[in-house]
């Protein structure tokens, strides 16, 4: 079953003509996704792949059931192209897009809580529920997105596109698969923390188990950390957290926009001992997520 998407699941493309959207369009199709349009202003009447092309979304709604978005726009209209979507009454955003401002980034997501919305991202690759739907650009060519993406009972959370790639690979070939694997984003202000959407695979009765992806800087590890220790959640959660060389190097970005540690408490050495000390079991290699997910699973009578 998964979260987020399912079988029915109908999205369009906000800047669909784009290099990026024309390439992850063809492997979204490829991969059976349902697109039911595509919205760049100025070029509608073409087709990109068999699907056509309209100037505003509002002329896709009126036609036909539209459950979802993904925007990858230019970042100085990726505000305008969410709010545009949001107004029209398209209840899940996916924003692929990157470098969009803080406040641009807070003005969108309280714009969708306003209207009932969830956004993931910004600077996010999407969401994939295995043989189910491919929502953005998560995984690659489609073929190689079926191989990486297994259906399984392990819901994945990462800040990092390939690292979810990586790590839903690992949980495949070591038997276990994925339920859904949502790419959050990098950005500092994001839609969907790892908190905000357990509830969701906390209902999923395919999922048994959840992984995270952890990178330096930010509040989002203590608050799933809080959420589990409150919230006595059936599933056990397995946690990998990249960047441990910045305990040493405050102040020091790496990748992502918000992988900057400004205080103790983000820091990789903080967010694993706030995590293991709420009963999150953190992987010292990626490589051991596998064996750690069977573990809990099995001590969760699983």
């Amino acid at each position: 079953m998964g979260i987020l998407v399912n079988e029915d699941f109908t999205f369009i493309v906000q800047g669909i003509t784009g290099r990026e959207a024309l390439n992850f369009t063809r492997e979204c199709l490829n991969y059976g996704s349902k697109i039911v349009g595509g919205v760049t202003p100025g070029r509608g009447g073409r087709e990109v792949y068999g699907v056509k092309v309209y100037d505003t979304v509002r002329e896709i709604v009126e036609q036909t059931r539209v459950d979802g978005s993904v925007i990858t726009v230019p970042y100085q209209f990726a505000p305008d192209a969410a709010f545009e979507a949001i107004e029209a009454g398209i209840k899940e955003i996916v924003i692929i897009t990157e470098g969009i401002q803080r406040k641009s980034a807070c003005e969108i997501i309280e714009f969708a809580d306003k209207h009932g919305a969830r956004v993931i991202g910004p600077n996010c690759l999407g969401v994939i529920t295995p043989g189910v739907c491919r929502f953005g650009s998560l995984g690659g060519p489609a073929e190689d997105c079926k191989k990486a993406f297994g259906p399984g009972c392990v819901g994945v959370m990462s800040r990092s596109g390939g690292m979810t790639t990586e790590i839903c690979n690992a949980l495949t070939t070591g038997g276990l698969g994925v339920s859904t694997a949502v790419s959050i984003g990098g950005d500092p202000v994001v839609g969907s923390s790892y908190s905000e959407l357990m509830p969701l695979f906390e209902a999923d009765p395919e999922t048994k188990a959840v992984v995270i992806y952890s990178e330096p800087g930010g509040p989002m590890e203590a608050q799933l950390a809080a959420w589990a220790k409150e919230n006595n959640s059936r599933l056990p959660i397995v946690a990998f957290v990249s960047g441990r060389f910045m305990d040493d190097m405050p102040g020091v970005s790496f990748g992502h926009a918000g992988t900057v540690v400004h205080r103790k408490v983000d820091s990789p050495a903080e967010k694993i001992r706030a995590m293991r000390a709420s009963g999150i079991a953190v992987a010292d290699d990626v490589g051991d997520i596998p064996k750690l997910v069977r573990e809990a699973i099995e001590a969760k009578g699983g």
